[in-house]
């Protein structure tokens, strides 16, 4: 058995444009990418940045959910209610 990965086939394969295009799209949604004045970034650039971008909205969700946890707990809505919150969390 081999440990070298199976190639795709030619049809299946992702053209060098195509990557240009999504790379500029990745690029277009990321906040520091779009202040750049040159507008370009290396692919690996664009890539530390969207993980970097994902792990902060991950903290930001988090901490949302904390404030919104503990807003909950010191309101007075039912029980039933904040269970019904506390679940879309």
């Amino acid at each position: 058995m081999s440990s070298r990965r199976s190639r795709p086939s030619s049809s299946a394969r992702i053209t060098d444009e195509q990557i240009r295009d999504l790379m500029s799209k990745l690029q277009s949604v990321l906040p520091e990418a779009r202040l750049r004045s040159n507008g370009r970034a290396s692919a690996a650039k664009a890539l530390q940045e969207t993980c970097s971008y994902i792990r902060s909205l991950h903290r930001e969700v988090d901490d949302l959910s904390e404030r919104l946890s503990e807003l909950l707990a010191t309101t007075d809505i039912s029980s039933a209610q904040a269970d019904i919150i506390r679940s879309l969390i």
